[in-house]
């Protein structure tokens, strides 16, 4: 199957990766695009392993004021030089997070942040669910594996779908990243604000509010 410097070009777009390597991964893939990406990714995945081990203590540490002021985000993004920390490609990863994490609300990082103990009550709960659903012992633990990834998607920022991209999650957009701009990237850490978060909130009912003041008059 043929290809066209149209689909060098398109495939470019999509992974952010060079054209050079775009033409020989759809080379490889005698033309066929979704191969081709599916090649890039495993090549990036290694490329990206080797790059774990340097050192990236520089940055951003941005933040993101979302909904008029009711949800405010604080997350630092690591990279290895001052160069790229001022990069476009950079500076709008990081502003892609921060808004990840204003949306999504995610608890931690990566899953192994995830403490023990909380993790081991959840299972217990899933546990439960499964019996109580009446599914028989033998295929309970595989449930529970299954529930403990969604678990691990809902509270761990990594595993989460990409708000932007459903089809990724922050760790494809990460791995991408660092394959476009060449460093290691690394998400260190984040706080989340939400207004009145933990506050005991009024339920009262405007009406009859309104009607007790009314009375009162």
């Amino acid at each position: 199957m043929s290809f066209t410097a149209q689909d060098v070009a398109k495939l470019r777009a999509q992974t952010g990766v060079g054209m050079m390597e775009c033409k020989k991964a759809l080379t490889d893939a005698n033309g066929d695009f979704e191969k081709a990406v599916n090649l890039l990714r495993e090549r990036g995945l290694k490329a990206v392993d080797k790059k774990q081990g340097r050192i990236a203590s520089e940055g951003l540490v941005a933040s993101y004021i979302h909904m008029g002021g009711r949800i405010g985000v604080l997350v630092e993004v690591n990279c290895e030089t001052d160069f790229v920390a001022k990069s476009n490609d950079f500076q709008n990863l990081v502003k892609d997070i921060a808004m990840q994490i204003a949306a999504a609300n995610p608890k931690y990082v990566r899953e192994e942040e995830v403490d023990a103990s909380e993790l081991e009550h959840e299972k217990e709960i899933l546990r439960a669910q499964a019996l109580n659903e009446g599914k028989p012992e033998n295929i309970v633990e595989k449930m529970v594996e299954g529930r403990v990834k969604k678990y691990y998607e809902d509270v761990c920022l990594m595993n989460q779908p990409f708000v932007k991209d459903s089809s990724k999650t922050i760790k494809d957009v990460l791995t991408e990243a660092t394959l476009k701009i060449g460093e290691k990237l690394s998400i260190r850490r984040f706080v989340r604000y939400e207004l009145g978060e933990g506050l005991e909130k009024r339920n009262d009912n405007l009406a009859e509010e309104v009607a007790k003041q009314m009375a009162g008059n």
